[in-house]
């Protein structure tokens, strides 16, 4: 039976889903429903919210911009919020960061970074085309994102658009080697471009975590080769790792950076890729072909730049380090009670990310137990969706102990 809906949502089986709720209202960390209902947001809403859903300032901003500017083109024109906001960046990240290019979302700011890795090649005069990438890996639902990621159920029906990519082995613990000795091999055998990672943690991939040590030791061997390293920070970015940026923790600096999500505080879309002087100056020309020839119709859009804006001065004005520090012994207590539960296995934590897998024969993402889970939550007012057998929490940095013990309530009670 179809959907009574006209509207296709994404990543649903509309054929399996059941109700969808309307949701009317949200606030901090809590969503409203038509009839009344609320429910606690425990994955920020795919990640993307961060003090909590409608911060006044944010707020505040959007609709102080929309009285001033809604959208202009980005090319060969430009406005204050986008200016001060890439000046702001800029500070922010290290200083060989030097360039910041907008776009609208995570999936195309990693679009950006490849094209500008490969554009940086040609340009420079040198044959690389060739991209490197850790099994398991999720980098978005464009082309280019699709390629680098993870082949499998997301992409099967898309193979013929996507092009080749050479995988690198996930860095379990214990099998940190294989990975790097891996990357080496590479490295030495072809002419790398780049490779590009979710820096300590894979997100759609299962939630599953590496030591700093492995992502310090990636960049020096890519450095070693003078292979590009692109940092996905679209989910690690803003504080969920425990640190502004994940790569932080390693003492990395990427030659491209991924950035999105969170950049708003999950208010509306904007994403930017940053990158160091000589990615630039390889497409800085009078020659116009070495155009860097990449768009969205809706760059920079002001009132998206001016709700990162106020994003950033959260950062400055607020305790948020506190929150995020707060929020990760909770869910590190939390956790503790599941650590002898043989119901679970590989409990894990980074920042305010936590996840733990259910133990049954079953596993990986299109496991019958994840809409179980999925509706086992809902039931019980708490918004998380599993990927498969694996339960992650990625709660907004406003949330309470008590709303977070909720929700480990909810799994302790998982027959």
């Amino acid at each position: 039976m179809r959907p009574p809906s006209p509207v296709w949502h994404p990543f649903t089986q509309h054929a399996v889903q059941g109700e969808i709720p309307t949701i009317v209202r949200n606030e901090g960390a809590w969503l409203e429903t038509a009839d009344g209902r609320r429910i606690f947001d425990a994955i920020s809403s795919w990640w993307v919210v961060t003090h909590g859903h409608r911060h006044p300032q944010i707020m505040q901003a959007i609709k102080t911009q929309a009285d001033l500017l809604d959208q202009i083109i980005f090319a060969g024109f430009t406005h204050p919020p986008a200016e001060e906001l890439a000046q702001q960046l800029v500070a922010m990240t290290p200083p060989e960061l030097k360039h910041v290019f907008f776009s609208d979302s995570g999936s195309t700011s990693v679009e950006v970074g490849l094209k500008m890795a490969l554009g940086f090649w040609l340009h420079s005069g040198e044959d690389r085309r060739h991209i490197l990438a850790l099994e398991g890996a999720y980098h978005g639902d464009t082309i280019g994102g699709m390629s680098v990621g993870e082949r499998g159920v997301f992409n099967a029906p898309y193979e013929p658009l996507l092009f080749d990519v050479s995988r690198l082995p996930f860095p379990h613990r214990g099998r940190e080697q294989e990975t790097l000795q891996a990357l080496e091999k590479a490295c030495n055998e072809q002419a790398i471009a780049a490779l590009i990672i979710e820096p300590l943690i894979l997100g759609a991939g299962g939630m599953l975590i590496y030591e700093p040590r492995v992502l310090s030791e990636m960049a020096r061997i890519c450095q070693s080769h003078g292979v590009l390293l692109i940092a996905d920070e679209v989910m690690t970015g803003w504080g969920r790792t425990g640190t502004l940026f994940a790569c932080e923790q390693a003492g990395v600096v990427p030659d491209i950076g991924c950035y999105s999500k969170g950049l708003t505080g999950g208010s509306v879309p904007l994403a930017v890729t940053l990158c160091r002087g000589e990615i630039f100056d390889a497409h800085y020309s009078q020659d116009r072909r070495k155009t860097f020839f990449h768009s969205s119709s809706y760059t920079a859009n002001p009132i998206a730049c001016a709700a990162a804006l106020a994003n950033l001065k959260i950062w400055q004005h607020e305790p948020v380090m506190q929150r995020i520090s707060d929020l990760a012994a909770v869910h590190a207590k939390a956790l503790d009670r599941f650590r002898d539960d043989r119901r679970f296995c590989n409990i894990r934590q980074i920042g305010t990310i936590a996840a733990l897998d259910l133990a049954v024969t079953d596993a990986g993402y299109l496991a019958d137990i994840g809409p179980r889970l999925y509706g086992h939550f809902m039931a019980r007012g708490l918004l998380v969706r599993p990927l498969g057998n694996t339960i992650y929490l990625m709660p907004p940095y406003c949330s309470t102990a008590d709303e977070i013990n909720a929700v480990y309530r909810a799994i302790a009670d998982i027959a």
